[in-house]
């Protein structure tokens, strides 16, 4: 089977809309902002890998055609959509019940990297919006002249990953600058989790408010 190579307008193209979603403000950059503020840059970039790691998923659910279930079932659409919400709900109870506690900023820290980096996948393919949203995005920059389409929008993936992990981990790390700053006054501390919390209560509602 032949390398596909995109021609390099339809790469710079791609390059500079993927960019600019990335910049975006959205679910996923948002939840790595405030996970590097409570925890830290490593945190913050563990997260993001556990991010990408999701959008490897979608990616190959566009490229193989599963996400046109998504996009037609309103059973399966519905069914990932309660997922979803559920663990943002569950991530904003244990949030504010950090910052009731009065949680240090060295016990916050200590969360296992590996759960991080987990808490980044449930989070982005419990999102069944990223799914049909690469199915709506990706193939507007394929071209049947170009060779075999799965590979062109597993290249075309592969670049917004990039993008991604770029993006999110500069947010990573000014991000965890700020939060180490915060994280010096108790009180701030306690704010920062509630601050969380109410975002991940107000991306539960932004999904179950979602509609195919």
């Amino acid at each position: 089977m032949d390398i596909v190579v995109l021609s390099p307008d339809t790469f710079l193209l791609f390059l500079t809309a993927s960019l600019l979603l990335c910049i975006a403000p959205g679910p996923d950059n948002i939840f790595v902002l405030t996970q590097s503020m409570l925890r830290g840059v490593s945190s913050g970039l563990f997260v993001t890998l556990g991010l990408c790691t999701g959008l490897l998923v979608h990616t190959s659910a566009v490229a193989l055609g599963v996400a046109v279930i998504f996009q037609q079932s309103l059973l399966a659409f519905t069914m990932l959509k309660l997922c979803g919400e559920a663990y943002l709900l569950y991530l904003a109870w244990g949030a504010f019940r950090a910052g009731a506690s009065g949680l240090g900023s060295l016990k916050a820290a200590a969360l296992d990297k590996t759960a991080l980096y987990r808490r980044g996948i449930v989070m982005n393919i419990t999102n069944p919006k990223v799914s049909i949203f690469f199915l709506a995005f990706l193939p507007q920059f394929t071209n049947p002249a170009q060779g075999h389409l799965t590979l062109q929008l597993l290249e075309l993936g592969a670049i917004f990953i990039v993008c991604s992990l770029l993006v999110f981990g500069l947010v990573s790390l000014l991000a965890g600058k700020l939060g180490n700053w915060f994280n010096q006054s108790p009180k701030a501390e306690v704010i920062m989790n509630r601050v969380a919390g109410s975002v991940f209560a107000a991306l539960a509602v932004k999904l179950s408010l979602t509609e195919r």
